[in-house]
């Protein structure tokens, strides 16, 4: 049997993460590949796609309920959905109380001590946010995720956290097996971003393993929970999600340590691509909007 493979999709809040990471899940899926998915959000979001349910009973909400992990059984907390895919969640506490964090790594622990990972092909963290959190940091940290996915965008947000998340990435890859597989830039249609998701890449070590175009399929799948690849199999976004998906198949064991930059750096390099001006830039259209202004009120004095 193949070795098991374990990665994670990380990236900005609603950068479109979890959307992304089930409909290339349920892909693999179609490609007999077994999937246990261990949902690391709060929102205990990251597995309604594949199961067609609003929220999925999370391990801290079924724990609190048992009394404690240990009273819990692996069915308890483990469903199964599309293909067979094994999903669950870890959860979180209730809003402003505790470390969110506690839930990734009581469940990860609890999954693994209980047998969940036998049998699979692949074990998928869904990771909320940025790597500022020893929790959500967890599959990274403890050196769970051998390869790490961060779903980004051309929108300047989400270009700082892939470079943040490749900070964390590179912190614990000297002590662990953790590499960096490959950004997937999800479409928000901003300025020249295929080519700015290229070049952060590159800056990073690392490659742009699919840029995902925009597609309202998209939404029409999720609004029935679905992914696409169930909800419109023929379709040329799932035919998307496909590609990403073997390309994720196929670059087992060429994940890279990767080479973040400063901010002034990733600032310089949207300045270059004409995305962020300079502040002589900002300051000479000021003028010249100003002057623009000026003279058409003299010619209305006039």
């Amino acid at each position: 049997m193949a070795a098991l493979r374990q990665i994670a999709f990380y990236g900005k809040g609603g950068i479109g993460k979890s959307t992304t990471s089930q409909n290339t899940l349920a892909a693999l899926a179609d490609l007999n590949q077994k999937i246990l998915i261990v949902g690391c959000d709060p929102k205990a979001d990251s597995t309604r796609l594949i199961l067609h349910a609003k929220m999925q009973d999370t391990v801290l909400q079924l724990a609190a309920e048992a009394g404690s992990v240990e009273d819990l059984e692996v069915e308890d907390v483990v469903k199964i959905g599309y293909k067979g895919i094994r999903c669950t969640e870890a959860g979180g506490p209730e809003p402003g109380v505790g470390c969110a964090g506690r839930g990734v790594i009581t469940a990860i622990n609890f999954l693994e001590e209980n047998g969940a990972y036998e049998g699979v092909d692949y074990v998928s963290y869904d990771v909320l946010g940025d790597v500022v959190c020893g929790g959500f940091a967890m599959p990274i940290r403890e050196n769970k995720a051998q390869e790490i996915y961060i779903v980004m965008s051309g929108e300047m947000m989400a270009l700082y956290a892939a470079n943040n998340i490749s900070r964390g990435i590179l912190k614990y890859a000297a002590t662990g097996s953790v590499r960096l597989g490959g950004l997937i830039c999800n479409e928000r249609q901003t300025d020249r971003e295929y080519d700015l998701a290229e070049a952060l890449a590159k800056r990073l070590g690392s490659q742009l393993i699919h840029f995902v175009p925009r597609d309202n399929i998209v939404q029409h799948a999720e609004l029935r929970r679905q992914t696409v690849i169930e909800y419109a199999p023929d379709s040329n976004q799932a035919q998307e999600y496909r590609t990403l998906a073997q390309k994720i198949h196929n670059n087992c064991g060429k994940g890279v340590i990767p080479t973040p930059i400063t901010m002034e750096e990733l600032e310089e390099m949207l300045m270059d691509f004409g995305i962020l001006k300079t502040e002589e830039q900002e300051l000479a259209e000021l003028a010249a909007r100003e002057a623009t202004a000026a003279a058409k009120a003299a010619a209305v004095a006039a």
